[in-house]
């Protein structure tokens, strides 16, 4: 059965750092583009970042730039969101998702894991 299953979020002060892991299962990952996307309280859900299948190309939302690295790990069959400089306004759940090739351009996916909560506060 194809599972997406997100760890490593949390509560973290502003300016602090986390990374969250998104681990597969059920399928080869290598295959897949992937990327994460977010969900904050009555907010639709946005795309955040996303990486090819060969991890060749990536793509972030202008909010998040020079903030936040994808990455993966086909090997391992998993994909990492290191998250840098973390502001309020980046609280929300985080979910890893997987899709084709257009995954990446058009920000939709096919399969999504459950999320894991990323709180920013003092």
């Amino acid at each position: 059965q194809l599972q997406l299953v997100e760890s490593g979020g949390g509560l973290v002060q502003p300016g602090g750092s986390l990374r969250l892991s998104c681990a597969a299962s059920g399928f080869t990952l290598a295959y897949y583009a992937i990327g994460w996307f977010r969900q904050a309280p009555g907010k639709e859900r946005e795309g955040v970042s996303c990486i090819t299948s060969s991890g060749d190309s990536t793509n972030y939302a202008d909010s998040v730039k020079g903030r936040f690295t994808i990455s993966r790990d086909n090997a391992k069959n998993m994909v990492y969101l290191q998250m840098n400089s973390l502001k309020p306004e980046d609280t929300a759940v985080y979910y890893c998702a997987v899709g084709p090739i257009v995954m990446c351009v058009i920000w939709q996916a096919d399969d999504w894991g459950q999320g894991t909560q990323v709180t920013v506060s003092s």
